[in-house]
C-alpha cells in the first residue's frame, strides 16, 4: 500500500475509534441519562460523574483513555512499518480523542499532563478548569518531551478544540457557578 494512503487510512481509523463515546455507551449500560443532555453537554467522564455514579465515570474515563492511547500507539507502529511514523502518529492524535493521546505519544508527556490536571483538580476541585489548564499545558509540554516534531504540533489544535468544547464550562467558571468535584 502507498505510504500516503496507509497514513490516511490510519487517520480515518483513529477518527472512527475516537468517535466512540464511552460516556454514551457506559451511560446506556448503567441505565443513566444521555450525558449530552445535562451538565455541560460534553459527553465525558465529568458529566457522567454528575449522575453520582462513580463506577460509570471511572469506566468512561478508562475507555476514553484507552481509545486515545490505542489509536496513537497503533498508528505509530504501523507508521514505522512504512517509514512515516511521525505523520501517522500526529494524524491519529488529531483524529482521535484527547484522553490517552498524551500517554500514547510519550509516557512522560502523559504523566506531566496528568500531574497538571491533578494539581488543578485538587487545588480548585473543578474538573473543567483542570481539563482546560491541562489542555493548554499539553502543547508546551509536548514540545519539551517530544521536540519540534509533528506529534508536538498536533497538540496545538487538540488543545484549541478542547478549550472550545469547554466553552459552556468557561462561561460557568467566569460567572462563578461551575460545579465542583463531589458537589
Amino acid at each position: 500500500m502507498n505510504p500516503s494512503l496507509a497514513t490516511l487510512a490510519v487517520i480515518v481509523a483513529a477518527y472512527l475509534i475516537g468517535s466512540v463515546s464511552f460516556a454514551v455507551v457506559v451511560s446506556k449500560l448503567f441505565g443513566l441519562p444521555d450525558p449530552r443532555s445535562y451538565g455541560s453537554g460534553n459527553p465525558g467522564a465529568t458529566n457522567v460523574l454528575r449522575t453520582g455514579n462513580k463506577a460509570a465515570a471511572l469506566l468512561t474515563l478508562f475507555g476514553d483513555g484507552v481509545k486515545g492511547f490505542a489509536a496513537v500507539v497503533i498508528a505509530y507502529h504501523l507508521g514505522v512499518s512504512w517509514g512515516d511514523a511521525s505523520l501517522a502518529t500526529a494524524g491519529a492524535a488529531l483524529a482521535s480523542t484527547a484522553a490517552g493521546i498524551a500517554f500514547g505519544l510519550s509516557w512522560q508527556l502523559g504523566l506531566a499532563v496528568l500531574i497538571v490536571w491533578l494539581l488543578i483538580a485538587l487545588a480548585f476541585r473543578i474538573s473543567s478548569l483542570a481539563s482546560i489548564i491541562a489542555a493548554i499545558a499539553a502543547p508546551p509540554l509536548g514540545f519539551y518531551f517530544l521536540g519540534n516534531w509533528p506529534e508536538a504540533w498536533a497538540l496545538i489544535p487538540i488543545a484549541l478544540l478542547l478549550v472550545w468544547r469547554h466553552r459552556v464550562n468557561i462561561r460557568k467558571l467566569l460567572a462563578g457557578n461551575e460545579t465542583k468535584i463531589g458537589a
